[in-house]
C-alpha cells in the first residue's frame, strides 16, 4: 500500500479545560474519498484546520508528504486584500498551475471575476471560494461543508465536479446525498476520538449504531460487575490478605473505568408546540403572477394545499422561491390573481438569516426575547436552561453571546425560537443549513410527525424525499410546475434537473389497453341545481363567518370581559365554537364542490 500523503498522529487538543481531541490519528493516501463526520461541537472543523496547517495542537504530529499540495476551503472565507473574486482565486493558484482555471471555474459557478468580494451573498461568496481550492487541481482538497448557501444546481455540479478529479478528498458536510454519493471512506470523530471504518457514508449510520448499541450493552456489564464486587466486599467471606487487596485493587478500577467514560451526545428534543387544527383547505392560489421590472418571478401559478400537507420549494439561488412563499402565506401581494388562506391558520416561520438577531444577545436573551428567565412554549413556559437543554445547549451556555455561536448552534437557536409559537402551519426556510446528521434525524421526525402543514424552502435533496409530498420548481420565464412526491420522484417526472439537464426518460401516464368490446363511456356528469347554487352561495356565508369569528375573538381578547361579565364571556366562547366548526364544514364542502367542478369541466 502506497504512504499517506497526509499523516495525523496522536493529535491532541484542549479547549477551556475540556480536552476536545484525544489521540486522534488521521491518514490520507493518494485518490481516497474520506468523509469527516461526528456531533456539532465533536471537532471536526478543527481537525479538518490542523490537517491544513491552520491550527497548531497541544501534541501530537503532522506530516505531508513532500511536493504534495493541499487545498483547505474554510466555512468563512477571507477575502481581505482583494479587489475582485478573479484576484481572490488567482492568489490560491501555484507557480505551475494553469492560471486559465481561475477564470474557467468561475464562469462555471456562475461568476464573472469582477465582482466586489465586500458584495457577495453567501452563495457567490461560496463559490468564489470553490473555485480557489479547485483551480490549483491539489492532491489533497479539505473541504468544510462545501455545499453551505449554495443551490441545488450547483451542489449537483460540485458533486460531478468531484467525483471526476484524481487528487484526495476530506470533506465535512451535512448533505447525506453529497456524502453517499462521494464517500468510500468513514472517520468519525466520537467524544474525542477517531475512528476509521473502509465504507462510504451510505453505510456508515448502520455500522454506527450498532456500535453504539454494543458499547451500551457493555457499559451495563460493566455496571453489573461493579455491584457484584460491592457485595462482595461487603458480605463476602475474608479471604488471604493478599486476594482480598488485589479484589480491591480492581473494583477501584472498575468505578474509574465508568467515572472516565464518555457517553454518546444525547439527542435534541425538538417539537413543535401545536395550535388548535386549521381548516380543511390551507392555502389556495388562483392564476397569481410577481413581477419586478421587466422580470416575471412568478407567471399564472396556481396551487391548492391541504391541511396536513408537506410541499418542498426548490430552485436556483434568484429564482424567486421566497417571493412564490411570500405571497402563498399573504406576507406579500401578488400582481395579479388571488390568494386564500384558510380558517384558524396559526403560522409559524423559520427565515434563513441567522444574523438578524443581536450579536451581543446572550443565548437566554435570544430564548426569552430579552424578558424574564421562561420560554412561552405553546400555551405554557419553560424554565429557559430547560428548553436549551431540549435542544442541546448546555447551561453555561446561557450567557454565552451569539457572535461566538457555531452555524449549527445558531441553526438550533433559530429551530428552538420559531418552534415555541403553537402553529398549524410551519414555513421553513433553510431549516437544515449547518445542523449536524443526528439533529436532522430527529427534525425530520418531529415534521414526519407534525399534525399541521409543512412549507419548506430546501437545497438539501435527501430530506426533501423523506418529507414533502409534493415539490413546486421553476420551470423558467417566471413559471412554476407543481410535481408529486420527493425531489427524486420530480426528477422523474420532469426528465430533467433543475439547471435543464437531462436525467433520464420522464415518466408518462401509462396507456389504457385498447378493448373492442368495452362498453360506451358514462354521460358526463353534471353539477345538480343545488350544487351550483352551494358553489355560489358558499364563499360569500364563509366569509361572513370569517368576520364573525375575528370580532369574537377581538371581544374575547379583552382581560377585563370575565371579570366584568362572565355570561357574556360564556355565550361568546360558545359561539366562537360554533362558528368556527361552522366554517370548517362550509369549508370542506366548497372544496368538495370545486374538485367536482373541475373534474366534470376537464372531462
Amino acid at each position: 500500500m502506497a504512504p499517506p500523503l497526509l499523516q495525523l498522529s496522536d493529535i491532541a487538543l484542549t479547549f477551556g479545560g475540556h480536552p476536545l481531541l484525544e489521540g486522534v490519528e488521521l491518514s490520507v493516501s493518494a485518490g481516497e474519498r474520506v468523509c469527516l463526520v461526528g456531533r456539532n461541537g465533536s471537532g471536526k472543523s478543527t481537525l479538518l484546520k490542523i490537517a491544513a496547517g491552520i491550527v497548531t495542537p497541544d501534541g501530537g504530529q503532522r506530516f505531508v508528504q513532500p511536493g504534495a499540495s493541499v487545498r483547505y476551503l474554510p466555512q468563512e472565507p477571507d477575502f481581505t486584500g482583494h479587489d475582485t473574486t478573479l484576484s481572490y482565486v488567482e492568489a490560491g493558484l501555484g507557480a505551475s498551475d494553469d492560471a486559465h482555471q481561475a477564470r474557467y471555474l468561475l464562469e462555471q459557478l456562475g461568476l464573472t471575476g469582477e465582482e466586489d468580494p465586500a458584495h457577495l451573498s453567501g452563495g457567490e461568496a461560496r463559490r468564489a471560494a470553490l473555485a480557489r481550492v479547485l483551480a490549483p487541481q491539489p492532491d489533497i482538497l479539505l473541504l468544510d461543508e462545501p455545499t453551505n448557501h449554495l443551490d441545488m444546481p450547483t451542489i449537483e455540479w460540485l458533486e460531478s465536479a468531484l467525483a471526476s478529479q484524481r487528487g484526495a478528498l476530506v470533506l465535512i458536510s451535512h448533505d447525506r446525498r453529497f456524502l453517499e454519493t462521494l464517500s468510500r471512506v468513514t472517520v468519525w470523530l466520537d467524544r474525542g476520538r477517531a475512528r476509521r471504518v473502509d465504507i462510504g457514508f451510505k453505510e456508515f449510520e448502520a455500522w454506527r449504531d450498532q456500535q453504539l448499541a454494543e458499547e451500551e450493552v457493555q457499559q451495563h456489564k460493566l455496571d453489573r460487575k461493579i455491584v457484584r464486587e460491592e457485595h462482595w466486599v461487603r458480605y463476602g467471606v475474608t479471604a488471604r490478605r493478599k486476594r482480598n487487596v488485589r479484589r480491591m485493587a480492581e473494583l477501584a478500577g472498575l468505578r474509574q473505568q465508568r467515572r472516565e467514560h464518555r457517553k454518546a451526545a444525547g439527542k435534541a428534543v425538538i417539537e413543535a408546540a401545536q395550535a388548535e387544527k386549521s381548516g380543511a383547505l390551507v392555502i389556495e392560489a388562483k392564476g397569481i403572477s410577481k413581477s419586478y421590472g421587466e422580470r416575471r418571478i412568478v407567471d399564472n401559478f396556481s396551487t391548492r394545499i391541504m391541511r396536513g400537507d408537506r410541499v418542498g420549494i426548490v430552485g436556483p439561488n434568484g429564482s424567486g422561491k421566497t417571493t412564490l412563499v411570500s405571497m402563498l402565506i399573504g406576507a406579500l401581494q401578488p400582481d395579479s390573481g388571488e390568494v386564500r388562506l384558510g380558517a384558524n391558520i396559526e403560522m409559524a416561520t423559520l427565515e434563513q438569516d441567522r444574523d438578524s438577531l443581536d450579536p451581543n444577545w446572550t443565548l437566554a436573551q435570544a430564548m426569552t426575547g430579552g424578558r424574564g428567565d421562561h420560554v412561552a412554549v405553546g400555551t405554557g413556559h419553560k424554565h429557559v436552561v430547560s428548553y436549551m437543554k431540549d435542544f442541546l445547549f448546555q447551561p453555561e451556555q446561557a450567557r454565552t453571546p451569539l457572535r461566538v455561536l457555531s452555524g449549527g448552534e445558531r441553526g438550533r437557536l433559530m429551530l428552538a425560537r420559531a418552534l415555541a409559537k403553537p402553529s398549524n402551519l410551519l414555513v421553513l426556510d433553510e431549516p437544515t443549513n449547518d445542523l449536524d446528521l443526528e439533529t436532522l434525524d430527529v427534525l425530520e421526525e418531529m415534521l414526519t410527525e407534525y399534525a399541521g402543514t409543512v412549507l419548506l424552502i430546501s437545497h438539501d435533496r435527501d430530506f426533501l424525499d423523506r418529507i414533502v409530498h409534493a415539490v413546486i420548481v421553476p420551470e423558467g420565464d417566471g413559471r412554476w410546475g407543481e410535481y408529486p412526491g420527493g425531489y427524486s420522484d420530480m426528477l422523474m417526472q420532469r426528465g430533467s434537473d433543475l439547471a435543464g439537464h437531462r436525467t433520464g426518460k420522464a415518466k408518462s401516464a401509462p396507456k389504457e389497453k385498447e378493448n373492442p368490446t368495452a362498453a360506451a363511456p358514462p354521460s358526463k356528469r353534471r353539477l345538480s341545481f343545488k350544487d351550483k347554487h352551494a358553489l355560489e352561495t358558499l364563499p360569500k356565508q364563509m366569509a361572513a363567518l370569517q368576520e364573525e369569528a375575528k370580532k369574537l375573538g377581538d371581544a374575547l381578547a379583552d382581560p377585563q370581559l370575565y371579570t366584568r361579565d362572565a355570561k357574556a364571556f360564556a355565550d361568546k366562547s360558545a359561539r366562537l365554537a360554533a362558528v368556527e366548526a361552522e366554517l370548517a364544514s362550509a369549508e370542506e364542502r366548497w372544496l368538495e364542490l370545486e374538485i367536482l367542478r373541475e373534474e366534470i369541466e376537464s372531462s
